[in-house]
């Protein structure tokens, strides 16, 4: 029997192992896992040593943890778990997708492993609310789907929280960006720049912003506002808001514009948004362009002069009645720097351009500043400097 049937062949016998353990849990006292190794010595004495071992933690992992996932929380390389049903799981390594041979045996044993990861958290789903985010106690960001939607099992998938964030020389180390375009995003940062972070899910946005924010002085009050809290700043003033969504009953929801529209009456100096993808974008703006300069926040979009536009849309959506003339000019007075993220084929993720905000006829246009293309950096210099040489970079090459 080669490896991976001897592995299947274990899989198989702990979950009948564990459903043996769940039918006599009533029959006696005593600890869980000295009745698991009784149990294996029971019913599988005839294998050897190392493989009854490895049966007990397979049965423990079924009745406590998360069952096959166990192994790939405890990988540190593993960036995001992807299970679909019971389909082989796929993870993300160092931005690179790839399947295992880890998978639930039933869609049963995954349900109870969904469970067991929302129960502590006091969230739930079931056919009336068929979708949930989450985060875990260590900051891992979770998201279920179940059938109906879901159409061939239920699709979790797990994006792991990095216990150390990345830091500004990590960034020029790994590729994200020179070291001359972090000294010059820095100096923006500490001269009270606002700066838009812009790219697809899974760029680096999050992680660029967290960086971007540790170029706060550490006497400034940062308030920072997010649907699922990851950014985690080491400045010793910092407020900490997280959406909450509505219950099962429909009641409680607190939105992000209603933590962004509270955030002003908290004396920040700072504002920092985790994701501007809604409404929240006009009173963003407002924050920006009336006294809290110097604030971050992201937005999905595919390039600086995109990212502007989705903004405009965004903050239609507050239904105010604004016109549109008036909303692209305070994007225009309110954002100053747009720093484009992508992630590439490699799996590396890099800032491809930051642009500059400048006010034209119709409203707000970006101006490259910096490219990245073709595997070279490239700076562009307006004929008197501009906002780039007013922060130290017009020397960068």
């Amino acid at each position: 029997m080669d490896a991976s049937a001897r592995s299947a062949a274990l899989d198989d016998l702990a979950v009948r192992l564990r459903d043996r353990l769940v039918a006599e849990a009533g029959d006696g006292d005593g600890d869980a896992r000295a009745r698991i190794r009784a149990l294996v010595e029971r019913e599988a004495g005839m294998l050897d040593a190392g493989a009854r071992e490895a049966l007990e933690v397979r049965i423990a992992e079924r009745s406590f943890g998360l069952g096959p996932l166990e192994s790939l929380l405890g990988d540190p390389k593993v960036d995001e778990i992807m299970v679909n049903g019971t389909a082989p799981v796929w993870v993300e390594r160092a931005g690179l997708l790839e399947p295992t041979e880890v998978r639930f045996s039933s869609e049963a044993d995954l349900r109870h492993a969904v469970e067991r990861i929302l129960a502590p958290l006091g969230r739930r789903v079931d056919e009336a609310e068929p979708l949930c985010d989450a985060r875990l106690p260590d900051g891992s960001r979770v998201n279920v789907v179940i059938p109906p939607l879901a159409l061939d099992g239920t699709v979790l998938t797990i994006r792991r929280f990095r216990r150390r964030g990345l830091s500004a020389e990590d960034l020029v180390a790994i590729g994200t960006w020179p070291a001359a375009l972090r000294d010059v995003l820095a100096a923006g940062v500490r001269e009270r720049l606002n700066v838009l972070v812009c790219g697809g899910t899974g760029s680096g946005k999050t992680t660029t912003l967290n960086v971007l924010s540790s170029f706060v002085p550490a006497g400034e009050r940062i308030v920072t506002i997010e649907d699922t809290a990851e950014l985690r700043l080491q400045q010793p003033h910092v407020i900490r808001l997280e959406a909450r969504p509505a219950s099962v009953e429909g009641r409680g929801e607190v939105p992000i514009r209603r933590l962004v529209r509270n955030a002003l009456r908290m004396r920040p100096d700072r504002i920092v948004v985790g994701e501007v993808r809604g409404p929240e974008a006009l009173d963003m703006l407002g924050a920006m362009s009336t006294g809290h300069d110097g604030s971050l926040c992201t937005v999905h979009a595919g390039s600086p002069e995109e990212a502007l536009r989705r903004l405009e849309t965004l903050a239609l959506m507050a239904g105010v009645g604004l016109p549109h003339a008036a909303i692209r000019e305070q994007v225009a007075g309110a954002i100053d720097l747009v720093v484009h993220q992508e992630r590439g084929a490699d799996g590396a993720r890099r800032v491809v351009a930051v642009s500059e905000v400048v006010r034209v006829a119709g409203g707000p246009a970006a101006r490259e500043v910096y490219t990245f293309r073709r595997g070279r950096p490239r700076w562009r210099l307006a004929a008197d400097g501009g906002l780039l040489a007013r922060l130290g970079g017009q020397g960068a090459g």
